[in-house]
């Protein structure tokens, strides 16, 4: 997931834990760095992602805080059904004890 995107949501970051929060936020702020330096020498081309890159940074730190009060705990991310699975073994070679099962 890339800082700064539509992506970064409250209800996708309380799925992350602890420590892939605090990494996530290191990453917001090496960018952060990254696009003042940019911006400093003339080479930014989109200053709207300086503002996404703060917002993330804030909405990153509200859910650390909310941890820390008891507003908020670390949900399970939703599981969804391995469909290859069933997939993989329905298309899987036939041994020879299936192959006589068939015929």
């Amino acid at each position: 997931m890339s800082v700064g995107t539509k992506t970064l949501k409250p209800a996708d970051l309380d799925t992350f834990e602890n420590e892939q929060l605090v990494g996530e936020l290191k990453k917001a702020k090496e960018e952060l760095f990254n696009l003042r330096f940019q911006s400093a020498t003339g080479q930014l081309e989109s200053h709207g992602r300086v503002r996404a890159v703060k917002r993330d940074i804030a909405r990153i730190y509200t859910i650390i805080r909310e941890r820390e009060l008891g507003f908020r705990e670390v949900k399970a991310p939703v599981a969804k059904p391995a469909k290859a699975a069933t997939k993989a073994a329905s298309t899987a070679p036939k041994t020879d004890e299936t192959a006589e099962e068939t015929k």
